[in-house]
């Protein structure tokens, strides 16, 4: 089956790439002539923006907070993974003066005295970052590079590598760099601090949540970084070890890999496109890399056709959307430049760690993941669910326009507290998709009013956030959370505790709200954005809808219970929230809403369907939606929610998915 929405035969099909292969790869067409010519075209984009001895590429764009010193040299580290995946993966046969590039900026870079040398690796300092990169692409582009070197080379290599060691790094994924870079300072007889790559290792046990996942630190904190560093960089640093390795150790990293890639291959819509979710999302097709350990580590449960498809996708979904850009640089935002997905960290260079997904290069053309035929992914076929309980997750997806949802109980990105409760449009939302990016408005609140309860002040000026998230459960197609809902600044809040309970591409939310009397209360459905023009809106009592004519993609809410206004015979009237500028996927964006213009000041439930749906069969019409529905309060104050199609759900009166 062909997954929709990937056209082989796509006019905006880039020129350097070959001509697809629809009897190797029926759902992408790409093979891996495919991810060299993608590789080659990111590479020579870069040279124009290298200085003059190679060691640092200074690319346009707003500097992270490091600096444009430290910019540079990410720059090169970052690239050169990239380099390292095209060389060792070719044999070494590549032009040889990609080769000799990045020799040269190894020798630049670390001569102390020279006018493009790096910054010097110190405690949780950027450069902590990039070594880890350097570390790896040198291990696998040992018998070209490091092993052609001069010895007085090697040495300061060694010796700027080596500032690792004795160094404090953040306590998160960056406990891994070290663990990395000191391997591979062992491996070529550098001085370096066993105790520190044990330690690092161990670290990563604390984090260890179950069924494949991680979070990056203390709380609960989950997104890509689970695959694209707390995988793979225990995958990458067995690699460097080689006997060296703790075989028992890296076989519970290869059975966690394996637990993690079994639901990761949920997360990719049949347009290859990955969930919207989280931080640091210029990455990109970053997402792929874990795919591509579990192929080098024979620790996936995925048929290599299924491995090649989900990579594969992810790269041609970027690609067909203008990425990289007419000058082959990959740039700060997720389709075209935009700011609002990065983070003080992310400097021009950053998005280069989407080399990351050139991992698979590393196995021989021979591999079955190159040879094999595409399979479809999980999303192609049927409708799914999962529930994650670990992050606190439930996704469900459908085959029939093929996008996934995520719904959110568990992971907010906060410190444990008593660290400050901060809204993360990233994190703190009830849902997110392949489909669509939350509104990030540059001005005003922190986050716009998509997949979000909110407490409003009268002239709705302060809006509460969701802020820490504690999760009450997730199993089957329910999960639950409470969260306090404070305006920002303010210590005070109101719980909200909220159930979503998910079918074909609806979610029913009951919340029960707590409030100030006369409060207003507000509820938005998912954004979605469109480069040509504003979006089709409609709105009536009880509902709002917008639509992108284009696709026929719809996002809709309508009210089930509790959204009458006082002294009204039905609820009140929906409306559609404008934005511009303010969503990753497109210049305008629209949220349908629903809004309680008084809170009663007791504990009050509201009932709200969701739906995201290009599906022409499922119905999306508010009105036909409400007219199906049977949702009902029984004495013992259980909510029974009727979706579109008859099916039924109690969702009890207590806290808890059960």
């Amino acid at each position: 089956m062909t997954a929709p929405h990937v056209s082989l035969t796509d006019p905006t099909h880039s020129s350097f790439l070959p001509p697809p292969d629809p009897v190797r790869s029926p759902v992408t067409g790409w093979t891996r002539a495919h991810w060299e010519a993608l590789a080659d075209r990111l590479l020579d984009g870069l040279l124009p923006y290298a200085s003059r001895k190679l060691a640092q590429y200074r690319l346009p764009g707003r500097p992270g907070h490091a600096g444009s010193w430290s910019d540079g040299l990410e720059g090169y580290a970052r690239s050169f993974l990239l380099a390292a995946c095209r060389i060792a993966g070719s044999g070494g046969r590549v032009p040889p003066e990609l080769i000799e590039r990045y020799a040269a900026g190894l020798a630049a870079g670390t001569d102390p005295e020279g006018a493009e040398r790096w910054p010097p690796i110190a405690d949780r300092a950027q450069p902590m970052v990039e070594a880890a990169s350097i570390a790896i692409a040198l291990h696998e582009t040992r018998p070209w590079i490091w092993d052609r070197l001069d010895d007085a080379v090697r040495q300061r290599v060694a010796a700027w590598l080596g500032g690792f060691v004795g160094a404090r790094a953040n306590d998160s994924n960056w406990r891994l760099f070290q663990v990395v870079t000191e391997e591979f300072l062992a491996s070529v007889g550098a001085p370096h601090s066993r105790a520190e790559i044990d330690g690092g290792l161990a670290r990563l046990e604390d984090w260890y949540r179950g069924d494949g996942w991680y979070t990056d630190g203390d709380g609960r904190k989950f997104d890509y970084y689970n695959g694209w560093a707390l995988h793979l960089y225990p995958i990458l640093w067995a690699r460097i070890a080689g006997p060296r390795a703790d075989t028992s150790l890296t076989e519970v990293h290869r059975a966690r890999l394996r637990a993690f890639l079994g639901t990761h291959q949920y997360f990719f819509g049949s347009d290859g496109a990955p969930v919207h979710q989280g931080r640091s999302l210029t990455y990109r097709y970053a997402t792929a890399a874990p795919l591509w350990a579990g192929a080098l580590a024979d620790a996936t449960p995925l048929p290599p056709g299924r491995t090649r498809r989900l990579a594969s996708g992810a790269l041609k979904h970027f690609t067909e959307r203008g990425v990289p850009d007419e000058r082959g640089l990959l740039t700060l935002g997720w389709y075209r430049p935009f700011l609002p997905v990065t983070q003080r960290y992310s400097g021009p260079a950053s998005p280069y760690w989407a080399s990351k997904a050139f991992l698979g290069l590393l196995l021989p053309a021979g591999h079955p993941v190159w040879t094999a035929p595409e399979e479809p992914g999980p999303v192609d076929t049927a409708d799914a669910y999962l529930a994650l309980p670990a992050p606190g997750w439930l996704l469900h997806s459908t085959a029939a326009d093929g996008i996934v949802r995520l719904v959110n109980h568990g992971s907010d990105r906060l410190p444990p507290p008593p660290a400050e409760a901060e809204d993360s449009p990233h994190y703190a939302k009830f849902a997110y998709s392949s489909a669509t990016a939350p509104d990030t408005p540059s001005d005003g609140p922190t986050t716009g009013p998509d997949s979000h309860l909110a407490l409003l002040t009268a002239d709705g000026t302060e809006v509460s956030g969701r802020g820490r998230i504690h999760p009450l459960g997730t199993e089957g197609r329910r999960a639950a959370s409470w969260h306090r809902a404070a305006p920002p600044g303010s210590d005070q809040g109101h719980r909200i505790e909220t159930t979503s309970v998910v079918h074909g591409p609806w979610e029913i939310r009951v919340h029960r709200v707590e409030g100030p009397p006369g409060a207003v209360v507000r509820e938005g459905g998912w954004a979605l954005a469109d480069d040509s023009g504003p979006l089709t809106e409609a709105a009536g009592p009880g509902w709002a809808l917008a639509r992108r004519e284009a696709d026929g993609l719809t996002s809709a809410v309508v009210a089930l219970h509790g959204w009458e206004e006082p002294g009204a015979d039905g609820p009140s009237h929906g409306a559609v929230a404008q934005a511009r500028g303010a969503n990753a996927y497109g210049e305008y964006s629209a949220t349908p809403c629903l809004r309680l213009t008084g809170h009663p000041g007791r504990p009050h439930l509201l009932v709200t369907l969701v739906v995201l749906s290009a599906d022409p069969v499922r119905p999306c019409d508010p009105e036909v939606l409400r007219a199906r529905d049977g949702t009902r309060v029984t004495a013992a104050g259980a909510v029974v929610v009727r979706f579109p199609d008859g099916t039924e759900e109690e969702v009890p009166a207590g806290a808890g998915s059960g």
